[in-house]
């Protein structure tokens, strides 16, 4: 199968001519102003007339800010001194992975500092453990893992089929592959595995894209950058500012990667076909969007159309996303794409988009109908809501665990504007909006689900449950400042079952897509950890149930297209699901 016109259009698709317009005008927006206040689209009301869930503890705090209390002291560095360089506004990445297979979350943190400095004057990612409790040491001194490029994102996955997750830094320079070595520490493979591209790294995904059971990888990058062509820009008031990406006029290439299954990776961008488009990529994801078996990627482009690289199944790919109708919002425009999440939020088993956008322009939440994507932002009550606010890391997850995915934006702005909640020009509070009925949103009080508001300029959000108590707490890197770990004390109204679900190695299988029957609905989760922005996130598969007390028929599509059967499970428990142990 592969993405159609939408029925009932003839010749050129419907939304192919505003795309078009856009992608025209994209190349002439320019300024600095990035983060200019545009009028608010009016809030929709519910659907058919459909009245919203009464929500009596809607008022109680979500999350507790608790990083420093459970021992991640981790500060991030933009670099910034006095020249004002894009890189600077863009960088922070975060990780929560079990390094060392003992079934609980580490964290990892991307540093940057001093654009222009030497390596060994910036300070080091760092590494922390954790003690299964949620409680974290820091394991950085000679875990190998302290890599001092000017760092932006991170990916995690099992390239090398050993059973354990390695790690991919980008940077604006050189990225870095970490191999873990099973031991607690890491060996940089970077030149011998052929990962090394010098470009400007943002996000980056591992996903086995020809399905032979090797972890390939996906590399956004941002825009051909120097410190000689960043002259500056102005504020709105008149000061130095960080400039747009279209100032700059240089789209960059993204890079694909082909596992060998050697330890080596082949750069295979051209024979792929991704130099047929351009874009300032940022956020990436791995996903197979039209169920033909194949992992296809979308790229959120900063200022210019977005993509949707599918896959042809013979090692091409083919940009579809004006086709498909994903490339532009629902008035043609393109957008400062960021931060992505794809679920499947209408239970119809495809896959739904969230693209993050800049203040003054509205998220981007288009519904996969099968064959085409239709932006469904304003009905969703995202509109009105989203633009206030600069989102970056995001995802959808059940927080409250009553059956309805909700969704958590990290925010920050990237152009100076009046001082509105901090000292920090470009700080703003986060955004927890609840999923109520027919698949709308509303914004949790008080703004970002912490008793106290916690403005800074975000920007990773990693997702997973880090404390072991079965639901899902977030770590955000915050530009300049201290990283936040959001413990989750949603006014819990239900249950929850994790799965994490292994390949025939033990490790966690990226790609694997797992169904169940919840009541009346059948839910779809994908094994994924490469979404958000900059960020890697728990593979493991988290499901709000309400009251159920079980899950009935969890059935598990592996990355070849085969399918096993595990049965029914209880809820409120972890359960692992290991390849070859279900029935065909």
């Amino acid at each position: 199968m592969r993405f159609s016109r939408p029925p009932g259009t003839a010749g050129a698709v419907g939304p192919i001519r505003p795309c078009i317009l856009a992608v025209l005008l994209a190349a002439g927006l320019g300024g600095c102003n990035r983060d200019a206040p545009q009028a608010p689209e009016p809030a929709s009301g519910p659907p058919n007339g459909a009245e919203t869930l009464p929500t009596p503890e809607r008022s109680r705090p979500w999350f507790s800010e608790e990083a420093g209390a459970r021992g991640l002291d981790f500060v991030h560095d933009s670099g910034h001194r006095e020249d004002y360089f894009i890189p600077e506004s863009l960088s922070g990445g975060a990780a929560l992975m079990d390094i060392d297979s003992d079934g609980d979350l580490d964290a990892y943190f991307v540093q940057a500092g001093e654009l222009e400095a030497a390596p060994d004057a910036r300070s080091p990612n760092r590494l922390f453990r954790n003690d299964g409790a949620g409680h974290f040491t820091d394991i950085t001194e000679g875990s190998g893992t302290d890599d001092r490029g000017y760092g932006m994102g991170v990916a995690g996955g099992d390239y090398d089929n050993d059973g354990d997750i390695d790690i991919y830094v980008t940077n604006l320079g050189r990225n870095t592959l970490l191999r873990n070595e099973g031991n607690g520490t890491f060996a940089d493979v970077t030149e011998t595995a052929g990962v090394g591209d010098t470009g400007f790294g943002a996000g980056a995904t591992f996903a086995d894209f020809n399905g032979d059971g090797q972890l390939d990888l996906f590399v956004t990058n941002y825009i051909h950058w120097s410190s000689a062509t960043d002259a500056g820009c102005l504020s709105p008031t008149g000061g130095p500012d960080y400039c747009s990406p279209n100032h700059f006029r240089a789209p960059a290439t993204d890079v694909l990667y082909l596992n060998d299954g050697d330890g080596s990776f082949q750069n295979v961008t051209a024979p792929a076909g991704l130099t047929a488009g351009f874009g300032n990529g940022l956020g990436v994801l791995a996903a197979d969007f039209n169920d033909d078996f194949l992992v296809d990627f979308f790229v959120a482009n900063d200022g210019m159309p977005d993509q949707l690289w599918q896959n042809n199944g013979d090692g091409t790919f083919t940009d579809i996303a004006l086709v498909a109708g994903c490339a532009v919002d629902l008035g043609g425009s393109s957008k400062a794409g960021m931060g992505i999440d794809a679920r499947d939020l209408d239970d119809d088993g495809d896959l739904d988009l969230l693209v993050g956008n800049l203040t003054g322009e509205t998220d981007s939440l288009f519904y996969n109908e099968g064959g085409y994507f239709i932006d469904r932002t304003i009905s969703a009550g995202l509109a009105a809501e989203s633009q206030r606010y600069t989102r970056f890391g995001l995802g959808f997850v059940d927080f409250d665990q009553d059956g309805r995915l909700d969704l958590f934006e990290a925010t920050g702005r990237v152009s100076k504007t009046a001082k509105l909640w901090t000292d920090d020009p470009f700080a703003e509070p986060n955004l927890l909006l609840r999923g109520i009925q027919e698949n709308r949103f509303e914004p949790v009080q008080p703004p970002g689900g912490t008793a106290e508001i916690l403005p800074a300029a975000g920007r990773a959000a990693a997702f997973g449950d880090v404390d072991g108590d079965l639901d899902i707490d977030i770590l955000i890197v915050n530009r300049d400042g201290p990283a936040h770990l959001l413990i989750n004390s949603a006014p819990t109204t239900g249950r929850a079952v994790l799965f994490r679900v292994l390949n025939e190695h033990g490790a966690d299988a990226i790609g694997a897509r797992v169904t169940m029957e919840l009541g009346s609905r059948t839910v779809r989760r994908d094994v994924r950890t490469g979404y958000s922005y900059l960020a890697c996130n728990d593979p493991r598969i988290h499901v709000g149930v309400g009251e159920a007390r079980s899950v009935a028929d969890v059935r598990v599509r592996w990355n070849d297209g085969t399918t096993e059967h595990f049965g029914d499970f209880d809820t409120g428990a972890l359960h692992h699901l290991r390849r070859g142990s279900g029935r065909h």
